[in-house]
This record gives structure tokens, C-alpha cells and sequence, in this order.
């Protein structure tokens, strides 16, 4: 009776796992994120043939983690044609082929002040992240994905107007099925901690306050929701998740676009660090957040849970 009635449904085919890729032929645990792995692209490739053939994992989503000195003022790695994630989807398509394959696009990995854009220092001290400047640079970026072969870009910088270039440079140089997910409200959350450590893109001076989202606000969301919708984005998302399950209704309400939401690295961690204490059931508990946050009215969810929930949610289906 209880399935007959359930108004929400959570399986692997809405989850899509983010996933960390670095130089050299190691893979390395990642002590920010415990489950999480840096991959070779050697690594990477069979991870994802278990995500994708065992699990039925459909995306993952690309972060490059570059070596110190790679990193410039301008993130000009962002786009080497050579660089770590366009070599990382290379070998994807290659290997797997059904897999969808998105990157993140943004400057933080590979700028030497790890902001999201291009830095302007300050004359008292502090920087300035420059809009028009650094959405140029994404574009650049985003088009050496899609060369490489990425199937979904997801502008997570929060620049103005990125959506509508990207879209334009995108249609112009012939790859219109290059989907775009945008960062449509991320917010300026406490809850990035892991992640940055996990990728060693921390500000060096300053916070990102000036160009993410005020946690206060949630008309500002369906505010960007409107303007990315009419700049030509195929998704929007929301980020965090399970403390932003109310943006996430009033997107589903406010657009007829699909709805992404990001569990990000705080959220997962708190629900790891509590089983781990013995307060929580890890199983339970994780599924739990997953669901609420389908239930809200996100489509798809990108979580660093995914191969643990895909397994837990077979295990639950084969046990009926």
C-alpha cells in the first residue's frame, strides 16, 4: 500500500556523482570527503564504468584539481585543450560513450587567488572578482569541453550574463547540443568547507560574498531562475540542497525547466561524521535527505552519496 500511494520516487537515474580528477596514475583518498577519491583518468574511467554499467549512475559531473604551480592569476589552464578534464573527457567518451559527461566551469582550481573569476586587487587590500572579464575566460573554457566532447557545462562562477554568452559562443562554433546547467542560486553557504579542501580552491584573500547569493533571500533566486531561463539555460540549480528545500519548491513552481539541486560536501559529511559516530543510521538517514530533496521538486541531485545510494536503493528494489 505504501508504494501503491508514494507521491515521490528517488532511483539511481537521479543521481549524478561529482567527481575529483588529477594529474599523474594514483588515485588518493580524499580526507575532506571519506568515500570520495582524486582519480587518474585511468582511474576515473573504471570508476565510471561501475557507476554507469553496475549502478545505473546516468552523469557525473567533472572537477579538475591542478598542482600549485599550474595556477595563474588569470586561470588560463581553464582552457588548455591538453588540460586534466579535457583529457579526463576524452577518455570517457571514448570508454563510455552513453555516459553523460559534464564539467564544471569556473576559475577557482586553477586561479592563484582561488576566486571564481579574475581578480582585481584592491588598493587597501582585498580583491575585486571582474564580471565581464571572467565570463570571457569561461567562455573559453566551456569551449574547450565541449571540443573534448562534454555532453552538459555547468557555470558555477555566478557571473552575470554567462549563460546568454556561453549559449551564444556555444551555438556558434556548432555544438547546440552542449547543454547548460546553471548555478542558478548558489548561495554564499558556510557548507563548502570539504569541497574546497578537496580541491584546494579556498580564497587565498577575501570571501566569495560579492558574487554568490545571500542565504536571506529567496525572491533573488526565482529572480536569476528568470534571467538564466531567458539566457538560454536547458537546467537550473540550486545549491545547497536540504537547507534550501523551500528555493527548491518555488523554482519547481516559478519554471518548467528541469530542476538540479547539489548536496554538497557539508551536507554529506554531517550525515558521515554522525553514522560514523553512531547517532545516525548512515542508510537511512541519507536516502531520507536524498528524497526530501526530490520530493521539494528537484529533478536530478548531484551528491557525493551517489554510489552508496544507487547500491542501497538496487538492494531495496531486489528485496521486494
Amino acid at each position: 500500500m505504501r508504494g501503491l500511494v508514494r507521491e515521490t520516487t528517488l532511483s539511481a537515474a537521479n543521481l549524478i556523482y561529482p567527481m575529483f580528477v588529477q594529474e599523474g596514475e594514483k588515485d588518493a583518498p580524499i580526507a575532506s570527503l571519506p568515500g570520495c577519491m582524486r582519480w587518474s583518468v585511468a582511474g576515473l574511467v573504471s570508476e565510471c564504468h561501475r557507476l554507469y554499467d553496475e549502478l545505473g549512475i546516468p552523469c557525473v559531473d567533472l572537477f579538475g584539481v591542478v598542482s600549485e604551480t599550474l595556477k595563474t592569476p588569470d586561470g588560463v589552464e581553464a582552457h588548455n585543450p591538453q588540460g586534466i578534464v579535457q583529457r579526463a573527457i576524452r577518455a570517457l567518451k571514448a570508454e563510455i560513450p552513453g555516459l553523460l559527461v559534464m564539467t564544471d566551469v569556473a576559475l577557482d582550481p586553477y586561479s592563484t587567488y582561488g576566486q571564481d573569476g579574475i581578480v582585481h586587487e584592491l588598493p587597501g587590500g582585498g580583491v575585486e572578482v571582474l564580471n565581464d572579464e571572467t565570463v570571457e575566460a569561461l567562455v573559453l573554457q566551456a569551449l574547450s569541453h565541449a571540443e573534448a566532447g562534454a555532453d552538459i557545462i555547468s557555470p558555477s562562477d555566478m557571473m552575470d550574463g554567462r549563460v546568454a554568452a556561453l549559449r551564444a559562443a556555444l551555438d556558434e562554433r556548432g555544438y547546440s547540443q552542449v547543454s547548460i546547467m546553471s548555478y542558478t542560486s548558489k548561495y554564499a553557504s558556510a557548507l563548502y568547507g570539504p569541497f574546497r579542501g578537496a580541491l584546494g580552491s579556498a580564497p587565498k584573500a577575501g570571501d566569495k560574498k560579492g558574487y554568490q547569493m545571500d542565504p536571506a533571500n529567496a525572491r533573488e533566486a526565482m529572480r536569476e531562475a528568470l534571467l538564466d531561463e531567458q539566457e538560454g539555460a536547458d537546467i537550473l540549480m540550486v545549491k545547497p540542497a536540504t537547507f534550501y528545500l523551500d528555493v527548491i519548491a518555488a523554482m519547481r513552481e516559478g519554471t518548467h525547466l528541469p530542476i538540479a539541486a547539489y548536496h554538497v560536501s557539508g551536507e554529506y559529511l554531517m550525515l558521515k561524521a554522525a553514522a560514523a559516530s553512531g547517532w545516525l543510521d548512515e542508510k537511512e538517514a541519507t536516502l531520507e535527505a536524498l528524497m526530501s530533496i526530490r520530493r521539494a521538486g528537484a529533478d536530478m541531485i548531484l551528491t557525493y552519496a551517489a554510489p552508496q545510494a544507487a547500491e542501497w536503493l538496487s538492494q531495496r528494489a531486489s528485496s521486494h
